[in-house]
């Protein structure tokens, strides 16, 4: 999920990752919560978060997916490869219409380019590396951070889930910058309690939020967020859509994001795979499009 402002791709994974809660139109809300004790309710949370933390870490699946990512302005479609040297990515269409020759050629220019100067794509992994561990870093204070309680079993596509709401911890100390969006919101997580893996995150800011005393950037009240994920095979759960809406300003630019992004098609590719075997592998043909998606 690139993002060119350094501060904005500093704080995403941030936004990506958070459950913050806002009352979705047309969600199923039971009217009356099963039995679940509280001691229960709060093991079957930290069970998922920790999960998600080792999932988060693991390297050993690697997959080949399509990410579809649509804004008012654009949309685009890319076939995305995980490898050991990081994410490679080929363009596939534009604003869902196959690229134009000239796109084509620029798109193979550029990947011609990659092979020839791996020196771009060690840069490419340390930024990923970067964001990986703000990630970590964050997922490991999501039980610290929040108090949360037990609202009752729900409905989604993969069946039963449990839902929980929550709040910050006021207890909570942030130790920086970077979590310090923890400390303003409120949300709702869903977990799928056969896996124990959350199946959705939805919410929204409820102040304004200052990093670095509003110097570095701010994110503005009333911003809010979606994410959905789903078993896509074999056990592996990966992030299958997400949307986002946030004014974030970064200096004296405001940055108005608007964006839904859709992953599908996931498949295994070879562990250890490398980023030219990637390259080859995304120019020889596209992902099967008859492949069931999440």
């Amino acid at each position: 999920m690139p993002v060119k402002l350094i501060y904005v791709r500093s704080l995403l994974p941030l936004l990506l990752l958070l459950p913050w809660a806002v009352p979705s139109p047309g969600q199923p809300v039971p009217a009356t919560p099963p039995a679940l004790a509280p001691p229960q309710a709060q093991a079957l949370v930290e069970r998922a978060l920790a999960r998600e933390l080792r999932t988060a870490q693991d390297p050993t699946h690697p997959m080949r997916y399509r990410l579809r990512k649509s804004s008012p302005r654009l949309t685009t479609a890319k076939e995305i490869v995980e490898t050991r040297d990081g994410d490679v990515a080929r363009l596939v269409s534009i604003d869902d219409k196959p690229l134009s020759q000239a796109d084509e050629q620029m798109e193979q220019a550029r990947l011609d380019t990659l092979l020839g100067d791996p020196g771009r794509q060690r840069h490419r992994m340390q930024s990923e590396d970067e964001d990986t561990g703000i990630v970590l870093r964050l997922l490991r204070m999501l039980p610290q951070a929040y108090l949360y309680q037990y609202a009752g079993a729900g409905s989604s596509p993969a069946g039963t889930v449990e839902r929980f709401t929550f709040r910050p911890n006021p207890n909570f100390s942030p130790p920086d910058f970077e979590t310090q969006a923890l400390t303003a919101m409120t949300g709702e997580i869903w977990i799928d309690a056969a896996q124990e893996r959350v199946t959705r995150l939805e919410g929204h800011l409820q102040q304004d939020t200052d990093y670095g005393w509003g110097i570095l950037g701010r994110l503005d009240k009333g911003g809010w967020i979606v994410i959905e994920q789903a078993d896509v095979g074999g056990r592996q759960w990966r992030i299958a859509r997400f949307k986002m809406q946030m004014n974030l300003r970064v200096l004296f630019k405001t940055r108005n994001i608007d964006t839904m992004e859709e992953m599908t098609l996931y498949a295994s590719v070879p562990v250890g795979l490398g980023y030219a075997q990637a390259i080859q592998m995304l120019r020889a043909a596209p992902i099967n499009t008859g492949q069931a998606s999440p």
